[in-house]
């Protein structure tokens, strides 16, 4: 999805969802250029700069996506590509990172110093703004909470690692849970296949969907999930000791119970300074990471023509 964000974080127009089937590099950056081309259809004229959120590791210098473990992608040269197609100057930001800035800019962060962002969808994304100031990190990764341990030796992530938070609390990683239990039990998944269609189609969606009718591995399934998830907050809160921890992303949206669920794990488990944090939803929901690119892109853009011309001034 794209859209044209104006100065205040308001969506100006969007294009629509343009879903791509994960084919390689080519593939999705050719239905990103039609998904900002339907936004841009009816622009006043072409845009200075496009900020691009994606789900990965990213080089914010070069625009290169260093790995995007869910898109098995390594060393892409983003916003090369993009701008190749879209003329104009490309940002590339992670996604957790760009909905943390829109969050905070114009969001349910507006005014907090202090704030943690957690991110559900497909994978988990986290980002942090502490003292005022949007963590980098070292090599621009700064709040990876999705690939931080939280079962010893357990399921294999997307990424090196073994028992991450996003292996058992990311979309895919529901859905692969929810396939190997209808494998282990067909009798109790019935229910899950009949809304799927196929077994091999059972999404974190249908887990959701079946859950709401009172199917009992559904069910169960979705307890799991909730435990998982309430563990793996507890650690962000305890390591990064936010005022304010943002529940964000698809997850999110389809399942809200889990936002008092972590709130009242936030209270009975973490430390005392910790304990206190409050937890609240996303202002904009699956929006965050667009309208966060977009802000960025701009910001970026504003401040390197602003150097430009600074240096300009002095050579004159």
């Amino acid at each position: 999805m794209s859209a044209l964000v104006d100065p205040d974080g308001r969506i100006v127009r969007e294009s629509g969802r343009h879903l791509h089937a994960n084919d390689g590099p080519g593939g999705v950056i050719a239905t990103v250029v039609r998904s900002a081309r339907a936004c841009l259809e009816s622009a006043p004229y072409p845009p200075r700069a496009v900020g691009i959120a994606v789900a990965a590791q990213v080089d914010p210098r070069t625009g290169t996506v260093i790995h995007a473990p869910n898109l098995g992608w390594r060393d892409v040269p983003l916003a090369r590509r993009l701008a190749d197609e879209l003329g104009g100057r490309v940002y590339v930001v992670n996604d957790a990172r760009a909905a943390t800035f829109a969050e905070w800019r114009f969001g349910a962060g507006a005014g907090e110093d202090d704030l943690f962002c957690l991110f559900l969808g497909t994978g988990v994304g986290g980002s942090a703004v502490l003292g005022g100031q949007l963590l980098e990190g070292g090599t621009h990764a700064a709040g990876e909470v999705g690939h931080m341990t939280i079962v010893s030796g357990g399921r294999k992530c997307h990424c090196p690692n073994w028992g991450c938070f996003e292996s058992y609390v990311g979309g895919w990683a529901i859905g692969e849970r929810a396939r190997e239990a209808v494998r282990d039990d067909p009798a109790a998944g019935t229910a899950l296949v009949a809304r799927a269609g196929t077994a091999a189609a059972i999404s974190a969606q249908t887990v959701f969907q079946e859950y709401r009718t009172g199917d009992a591995l559904s069910r169960r399934l979705v307890r799991d999930t909730e435990r998982y998830l309430t563990d793996g907050a507890v650690g962000v809160v305890n390591a990064f000791n936010p005022n304010l921890l943002i529940l964000g992303g698809g997850l999110i949206a389809g399942m809200p119970e889990f936002v008092p669920a972590v709130e009242a794990a936030v209270r009975a488990r973490c430390q005392p300074p910790a304990a206190f944090a409050r937890v609240t939803r996303a202002r904009f929901a699956e929006a965050a990471p667009m309208v966060g690119a977009a802000a960025l892109a701009r910001a970026r853009y504003l401040s390197s023509s602003t150097g430009s011309r600074r240096m300009r001034a002095r050579v004159r």
